[in-house]
């Protein structure tokens, strides 16, 4: 079921993504290379609690780390380690949330660890704009699949690929709501999208196959080829006259 939300409770929505995109904002000014994936985990840890909320993702469906980090061919999930050492060169996916006031706020990022190389470059380039593209096709009276193919069109047409098996989604008083958002489709298919809807587009792009596997931590994905992956998202929420991004970090 689709949970329209009103203007009080978009506001209490908006007051997580505040925070959770200051989380990002913050991780951009500290990641480094030499760093492990746990060090980075206690930074967002502590910075969401400094802020008066908590982890969303801590605990969730036993996920034991405050942000899911993912290192270059790791599209999601990753699990905070002291064995996983970041390094120059690297991108590196964060995923992570607030929760205050009975909302969560939702989004990622990849980050450019030191020089990467030109692939990695434009694969975190070009996922960045299929979200931005997804957003501008968020718009009342336009369908889910609107989303997707604006997103596939982009990845695709720059030689990159759009994994399936995991979608963006709505989210407000639980972090996963309906309706489902792929991030592949075709216009004019889907869910009709009307104000007070709020959901997290998140593109999901890979350098080379879209196939992925499930790691056996039960947790990470990764690429089967080996391949880079780059992940971005924000919560919006659908406006009278558009979107509104909720989760407006500044990178």
């Amino acid at each position: 079921m689709i949970i329209i939300k009103n203007a009080d409770e978009i506001k209490s929505l908006k007051n997580a993504c505040i925070i959770s995109a200051g989380v990002l904002n913050y991780v951009g000014e500290q990641i480094c290379a030499g760093m492990t994936t746990y060090e980075l985990d206690k930074i967002i840890h502590d910075y969401i609690i400094a802020h008066g909320a908590k982890p969303g993702f801590l605990g969730m469906y036993g996920f034991p780390g405050s942000a899911c980090i993912s290192v270059n061919d790791e599209v999601i999930h990753g699990i905070p380690s002291k064995k996983v050492i970041i390094r120059s060169g690297d991108i590196v996916s964060v995923d992570t949330g607030a929760f205050i006031g009975g909302f969560h706020g939702d989004n990622a990022f990849t980050y450019q660890v030191g020089k990467v190389s030109p692939v990695a470059e434009k694969l975190c380039r070009v996922t960045n704009e299929c979200l931005a593209l997804g957003i501008a096709a968020a718009r009342p009276g336009n369908r889910i699949g609107d989303i997707g193919y604006a997103v596939q069109k982009h990845a695709e047409e720059n030689g990159f690929s759009v994994v399936r098996e995991y979608v963006g989604h709505g989210i407000g008083r639980d972090l996963h709501e309906d309706p489902e958002v792929p991030n592949f489709g075709r216009a004019g298919r889907g869910v009709r999208l009307v104000p007070g809807m709020t959901i997290a587009i998140e593109p999901m792009i890979t350098e080379g196959s879209c196939e992925v596997k499930v790691m056996s931590n039960e947790w990470t994905v990764k690429t089967v080829d080996g391949g880079l992956a780059a992940h971005f998202e924000r919560t919006i929420a659908i406006g009278a006259n558009g979107p509104e991004i909720l989760t407006n970090w500044d990178l």
